[in-house]
């Protein structure tokens, strides 16, 4: 739990970093009027540190897979119709584990390469934060969609860059979250194929019965229930969800 809390912390510092170019200052309570513009440069950057901390949780979900799994399960449960089951929270816990078993290589590779040698005293504080960069930057690099990064690349209207060191990370991660949403969207429009499929049959028999007043999504739910749970519908969910972050 504490490397856990470790790394959540250096990876807010690390998304941070254009924000607190200057470094990370020391916290001491009190209250004095400033004689220094020193002081009050260091006042701002405590003032936009425990913005950043406050925003954290936001922060890490939006440069993980949390965006596109999240939202494939709740297109699994539209889908399907079972109003609130299973519930929002079942939902999220099983977005954020599932985010926490395919960010781990990353977050090892932060740990390893930038957290451990940083609490060891063996590198500088600026050091580490640009270590820890590399593995995050590599895992949304691999998944972002290039018609998406041009996009954002073309609104920031900066130079165009010359190799994937020259992008700005906040280019990068929004660039990353329209792809997820992207991804995202496209997989539950496969989901709904087959339950779409199967309340166009039940429609379809209904009004050949003559039963008109009957809702189809009475009769049809327990089918679409049937058919997911016979498929093993969960263990396929989740093993697609997986294997499109392992490419």
């Amino acid at each position: 739990m504490k490397r856990a809390l470790l790394l959540v912390g250096l990876l807010t510092l690390v998304l941070a970093t254009p924000v607190l170019a200057a470094g990370l200052p020391t916290i001491n309570i009190g209250i004095s009027e400033a004689s220094e513009p020193q002081q009050v440069s260091t006042a701002l950057q405590i003032l936009l540190l425990l913005t950043v901390l406050s925003v954290a949780p936001a922060i890490l979900l939006m440069t993980t897979s949390f965006t596109r799994i999240v939202i494939v399960l709740a297109f699994v449960r539209q889908a399907m119709g079972t109003q609130q089951a299973p519930s929002s929270q079942i939902i999220i816990s099983l977005a954020l584990f599932l985010t926490f078993f395919i960010m781990a290589p990353v977050w090892n590779q932060m740990n390893t390469q930038a957290l451990q040698p940083y609490l060891q005293g063996q590198i500088s504080q600026q050091v580490a934060l640009k270590r820890a960069q590399v593995p995050l930057r590599n895992f949304m690099f691999a998944h972002v969609g290039e018609k998406d990064l041009k996009l954002l690349l073309d609104l920031s209207k900066a130079p165009p860059p010359a190799n994937r060191d020259d992008v700005p990370t906040l280019t990068l991660i929004p660039a990353f979250m329209l792809s997820e949403l992207r991804h995202a969207f496209q997989m539950g429009f496969l989901l709904f194929i087959p339950f779409l499929v199967v309340d166009m049959v039940v429609a379809s028999i209904l009004m050949s019965m003559g039963m008109m007043m009957l809702p189809p999504v009475i009769i049809s739910l327990p089918f679409k229930i049937l058919l997911f749970v016979l498929v093993d519908g969960w263990s396929l969910l989740v093993g697609s969800l997986i294997q499109s972050f392992s490419g």
